[in-house]
């Protein structure tokens, strides 16, 4: 059984809008009876409804018919049916497969690096450390890059990812979404390298972080303000509130930062990202109108088919 989010009626089959997230019984399950979000983003890029019979007429949401987007220009197919369709409209499956190729690039990066003499490169590509806070490019790489020699914390980061990640980009939309992972990460990193310094801890490899746990603990703290009672499977064994998640996380995360402890993980990055997601989910909260289903639905943005660390690898780097 489940509840309608318009009328509350009790529906044994209830529909769950792929676009806004919310549950309905059958007298409202279309987009125009529920208020669906996804009214308000139409657009049409392809051109449909565009008769051709006035190019000076703006028919694509008032940009002219000559301007063309990055990806508009690139003969890439991510239309419905083409090989890359589950790319189109869904930050979530690129953001996966951007962190999987840059693994792939990390290897390549180690073994350049060794053949040619050059033992640092991959640290200089992906590694954001506190001896090169300048190294810009480390503030985006070092979210998509993971320790190269342990393949689980690649893996793990993508398991939340892929649950997660899909229900936020539908509330808040995929371009908000791309921006809440980049900056969440970003700021999650920088924030573990300056407690590094203030702290003087820093391994004698020379310390350093990299994972996407930081912009994976972002996307829980927006679930945890839009959602607190959504039930998340701990280890997919135990049934716990998405808000307890949080708290135990951020509990662990303030221990291990004041005591010093926590080995090679990236305590501060984890609370930062925890943090920044937690405040923008409160943003959203009160400016959207955010329907949140108690339940998980996979799958990408609106375009798409439907459908955080361990101990740190060789000198010394944090994995979050």
């Amino acid at each position: 059984m489940a509840t309608c989010d318009v009328c509350g009626k009790e529906e044994n089959m209830p529909y769950n809008c792929r676009h806004c997230g919310g549950t309905y019984c059958s007298d409202h399950r279309l987009p125009e009876n529920h208020d669906c979000s996804a009214l308000y983003e139409w657009n049409d890029p392809q051109g449909v409804f565009d008769s051709g019979f006035d190019e000076s007429v703006d028919n694509r949401g008032g940009t002219s018919a000559k301007s063309k987007s990055l990806s508009d220009r690139l003969p890439i197919d991510t239309g419905p049916g083409g090989p890359l369709a589950y790319f189109r409209g869904n930050m979530t499956y690129t953001f996966l497969a951007l962190m999987w190729l840059t693994f792939l690039f990390q290897w390549l990066a180690i073994a350049v690096g060794s053949a040619f003499g050059y033992p640092n490169l991959h640290r200089t590509l992906f590694v954001l450390t506190p001896q090169n806070p300048e190294y810009v490019w480390t503030w985006v790489t070092s979210v998509f890059a993971h320790d190269p020699f342990n393949i689980f914390h690649i893996v793990f980061n993508s398991i939340v990812i892929f649950f997660f990640g899909p229900l936020v980009e539908r509330y808040v939309g995929s371009k908000n979404f791309g921006i809440l992972f980049i900056i969440s990460g970003a700021l999650a990193g920088l924030g573990q390298v300056g407690i590094q310094l203030a702290q003087g801890a820093i391994p004698p490899g020379g310390g350093g972080v990299l994972g996407a746990s930081g912009a994976a603990l972002a996307i829980m703290g927006v679930l945890t303000v839009l959602n607190p009672k959504l039930k998340v499977y701990l280890y997919f064994i135990l049934p716990v509130p998405i808000w307890l998640l949080a708290a135990g996380t951020a509990a662990i995360s303030v221990f291990f930062i004041q005591t010093g402890g926590g080995g090679s993980i990236a305590h501060g990055a984890h609370l930062i990202g925890l943090l920044v997601g937690l405040a923008y989910g409160e943003y959203v909260k009160r400016t959207q109108n955010v329907r949140t289903p108690d339940q998980f639905q996979l799958g990408g943005g609106p375009g798409g088919p439907g459908g955080p660390g361990g101990p740190g690898g060789p000198g010394g780097r944090r994995r979050f």
